[in-house]
Order: structure tokens, then C-alpha cells, then sequence
């Protein structure tokens, strides 16, 4: 979905026209390179003892998704131009955008005559999410799966809420068991889904999916909290502005022993190209750290190889001039300990593989930023924030509201419907009291 979402920003900044197409019957285009027999089909009369050799793949056979690649791949080098198009394949269902409108109609065109395509013209629709095209950019929502995920809700989410958890809420493993584990793994694999447009609940998410082999009644509390506050946003989703120049920064943040059970601490990064989110994770961390440093170091981590991959992949697209790319952390000690060179007492303790966001820091693809910690994007990931401040993060992260919703005290709307004020809130300049450079979200 990162891929999905730096190709459409990249589209929506080059005032690019994004278009879809499913190939019929993908799998039974691919070649096969071995000798493949299957048993004769129910009904069909042969000799006994004979079998079916394959002269084409075949659906259900372990190498169909593989070769059907292999034959998409060479149909695509073989129509290679010296203008920049860009194709998204996910098995079948393929996106195509680019800087030549001829030359995409030319290489449908092939693709129909090779393989018969059904051409559904401009994005609209994309692997349940959609998308719409605005002065301002493409808008990613999850509206009609919302809907259907809230119509038939066992749970009660009539009452609405402004956040996706309650304040202070920590979830343990102790409890009453729920009697219905099998709904509450339904509801928690839904959300999964939805946090491909959905920022603002990744937190609530990542927390609910931890006790998905047996939660308990507290658990399902919890869960019926986040349907509300998704009840009470249903038409909440992210905006991938066009922008003229492209930058990319990270922000990187954790929430030191926060797991009450495990004393684990919580990984949350976001990355923004120009002003738009296109990757964000929250993740409770695979080892106990023992200081606030080490965890919001290894949070860096986590983000700084997200970064290396963003930026090659960003490079391949044809986006250049990235570094040094900008990673934003509320954490001093944390930044030091990337930036000094020398192993010492204080961190010796800290294993090797953290240190790749020094590697990057010396080798100039990241640029390591302080910031307040008001102002960190990626706090919405590690932890239950007020409602105000909530807000306030879901607005710079690029979040609006695609169609009105009744405000929760009575009046307009629970986040504004209106991209100029989503643009005037994106922009905040904050100094760094050491004398840092303003940055810019």
C-alpha cells in the first residue's frame, strides 16, 4: 500500500491522470519452463493410468502467479519508451499513469491485443479503496467498507467518541474471557484493512490485534470504542496533495515500557512526501529497552529503513534530489547517540542493527531533526492522545473528512470538510531551541 500510495502522490504532484485495467483470466497467460502432469479430471474418460500434461499454466497451480508475472514482465520491456510510464501490478488488477497519455494508450492497447484487458478507465475504485480526483489532489477513503463493516455491528456504537481509545486505557491479558473470540477477530482483522486510509486508528489497531488468540471482556470494550469513534468519522480519509516540489521527511517516535504486561515500548513512524502520508506504521517493539533513549533510538531505526526503501523506491519513479532526507524525533539523547560516531558505556548495550540509522546519517540520506514533542506527528502512533491534540495531528497528517459529518457538539463538522483549511492547518513552523532549522508539515 506504501507503493500504491507514492505512486498516486507523485501522480496528483506531476498532474499525472491515473488509470486501471484487469487483465481476463491473468494465471492462464504465463508460460511454464518444466514439465507439469495433473490427474485426469472427475468425468473426463482416459486410459487408466494416464495423466494431463500441461501445456499452459493453470489456476490453483503453485507457479501461476509467478510465471503469469514473468509473461507481464516481458510484454512490458518489450514496449519500453523513452517517456517515463509507470505500472502497479497487483496479480491482476493493474494501475498505469505516466508522463505520455499516447504512449499509455499505446501499451493498453498492446496489452489487449496480447493477453484481452477490460479497460476501466480513470482510478476511481482501487483494491477496496477509493479514489478521487480534486483541484487539490487524489482523496483516499474507505467509505463503502466502513459502511458495510458498521451496518450489521453486533456491538453497540451508538454513542459517539472523538478518539479511538480512552484516555489512559492500557490493555493487559488479565480479564473475564469474551465469549465470542471469533467476533472480536473479525472486527480487529476489518480494521487491519482499514488502516490502509486510516492513519488516526493504527494505534487503537496495533493494540487490539495483540490479544486476538483470546481476549477478554476489556478487550471488547475497547474494541467497541474504536467502531464508535469510526462510526462517529466514517467519511474520514487522507488527502495526497499535488505539490510542485517534492520533499520527503520522516517523523519517529515511541512510548517508552508501555505495555504494562511485557514492558515492551511502542514504534510509531510516519513519512510525508511533500505534504501527503505515505507510509506510517505503530508497532510494539520485539525487545525491552532499558532507557527512553534506546526505545525512541530504535523507533528511529525502524523509520530510517523505511526511508532507504521510500527513497529507492521514489528514485526508480524518477524522484531525485531526496537527500538528505529529513527524520524528525522528540528525543536529544536519542539523536547524540546517531550522531556520535564513538561507542561508549551508555550504549553498548544497544544491538548492532540499531545502529543502521547512523550508517545512514553518515552516509547522507538521513538528516536528523529535533522537534518539540507537540509537534510530532508520529506521537498518534504510540500512544491515547486528548482529543484536541488528536485532532490536531490527524489534520497535519493530511486527514479530512470527504463528505460532512455532524459535529459531536452540535454544530459543523467533527474535522473540516474544506481543503483550504486543511492547507492552512498543514503548514506549522517550529525552531528548535538549539538553533536547529525551522521544519515544515
Amino acid at each position: 500500500m506504501s507503493t500504491v500510495r507514492c505512486l498516486i502522490s507523485l501522480a496528483a504532484s506531476k498532474n499525472w491522470r491515473i488509470f486501471q485495467l484487469d487483465i481476463n483470466n491473468a494465471f492462464l497467460h504465463g508460460h511454464l519452463d518444466e514439465e507439469v502432469y495433473m490427474k485426469i479430471l472427475v468425468g473426463v474418460t482416459a486410459p487408466p493410468g494416464f495423466v494431463c500434461k500441461l501445456n499452459k499454466s493453470l489456476y490453483g497451480l503453485k507457479q501461476a502467479s509467478r510465471q503469469w508475472f514473468a509473461r507481464l514482465h516481458s510484454e512490458l520491456k518489450s514496449q519500453d519508451s523513452g517517456d517515463l510510464t509507470v505500472v502497479a501490478v497487483y496479480v491482476d488488477d493493474i494501475l498505469i499513469t505516466g508522463s505520455n497519455e499516447d504512449k499509455i494508450a499505446a501499451l493498453k492497447s498492446h496489452l489487449h491485443l496480447t493477453f484481452s484487458i477490460k479497460d476501466l478507465g480513470v482510478l476511481n475504485f482501487f483494491l477496496g479503496i477509493e479514489v478521487s480526483h480534486t483541484n487539490e489532489g487524489y482523496i483516499l477513503t474507505q467509505k463503502k467498507y466502513t459502511k458495510e463493516l458498521l451496518q450489521d455491528c453486533e456491538l453497540d456504537i451508538s454513542k459517539p467518541v472523538v478518539t479511538p481509545f480512552p484516555l489512559n486505557l492500557k490493555l493487559t491479558t488479565e480479564g473475564t474471557p469474551y465469549h465470542n473470540a471469533e467476533l472480536y477477530r473479525c472486527y480487529v482483522g476489518k480494521l487491519n484493512f482499514l488502516t490502509h486510509t486510516r492513519p488516526d486508528i493504527s494505534f487503537a489497531v496495533q493494540c487490539l490485534s495483540q490479544f486476538m488468540h483470546s481476549p477478554t471482556l476489556q478487550h471488547i470494550e475497547a474494541l467497541t470504542h474504536t467502531l464508535r469513534y469510526i462510526h462517529s468519522t466514517s467519511g474520514q480519509g487522507i488527502l495526497l496533495r499535488a505539490t510542485e516540489q517534492l520533499t520527503l521527511q520522516a517523523f519517529s517516535d515511541s512510548d517508552w515500557a508501555a505495555c504494562p504486561t511485557t514492558r515492551r515500548s511502542v514504534t510509531g513512524y510516519v513519512l510525508l512526501l511533500g505534504n501527503s502520508p505515505i507510509s506510517w506504521k505503530s508497532k510494539k517493539q520485539s525487545t525491552i529497552s532499558k532507557s527512553s533513549s534506546e526505545a525512541e533510538y530504535r523507533a528511529m531505526s525502524q523509520a530510517a529503513a523505511e526511508v532507504t526503501w521510500i527513497v529507492r523506491l521514489l528514485e526508480e519513479l524518477g524522484v531525485h534530489n531526496l537527500k538528505p532526507v529529513a527524520l524528525h524525533c522528540d528525543n536529544q539523547s536519542a539523536i547524540h547517540i546517531a550522531t556520535n560516531p564513538i561507542f561508549h558505556e551508555r550504549t553498548k548495550h544497544i544491538e548492532v542493527d540499531c545502529y543502521f540509522t547512523r550508517d545512514k546519517v553518515l552516509e547522507g540520506l538521513l538528516h536528523l531533526s529535533y522537534l518539540p514533542t507537540h509537534n510530532q506527528l508520529a506521537d498518534i502512533f504510540t500512544k491515547v492522545l486528548p482529543g484536541a491534540q488528536h485532532r490536531n495531528l490527524s489534520t497535519k497528517l493530511g486527514m479530512i473528512n470527504d463528505s460532512p459529518m455532524p459535529s459531536l457538539r452540535g454544530g459543523g463538522c467533527w474535522y473540516s470538510a474544506q481543503l483550504s483549511n486543511t492547507a492552512s492547518n498543514m503548514i506549522t513552523t517550529t525552531a528548535n531551541k538549539q538553533g536547529c532549522n525551522n521544519h515544515f508539515f
